[in-house]
């Protein structure tokens, strides 16, 4: 159920990527997948801390996830920033040639 919980809220958040700008590292599709791995292994990571099973949900473990979602969200965004800066500046593969 914890698991479940951690996608869910993942997803939930992820709505809230809109709002920035688009520089996400292969778009809404990056941003999408860097907000629920991350919220996953946040959420497992404090699941562990605490001690609880898969099966033990409460507040708590919604809240776990919201760390997770933060930094998967904006190693994706920083991924897209630098690549999209070396294709501006020439230096990236595809801007070279």
């Amino acid at each position: 159920m914890a698991a479940l919980i951690w996608v869910a809220v993942g997803i939930a958040l992820w709505h809230f990527t809109i709002f920035a700008p688009d520089r996400f590292w292969q778009g809404i599709v990056g941003a999408f997948l860097g907000s629920v791995v991350g919220g996953i292994i946040s959420g497992a990571i404090f699941q562990v801390i605490l001690g609880r099973g898969l099966g033990e949900a409460d507040v708590i473990t919604m809240l776990t996830p919201i760390p997770g979602f933060l930094l998967g969200a904006w190693i994706v965004y920083r991924i897209g920033s630098r690549q999209e800066e070396a294709i501006e500046s020439g230096t990236g593969a595809a801007g070279g040639a």
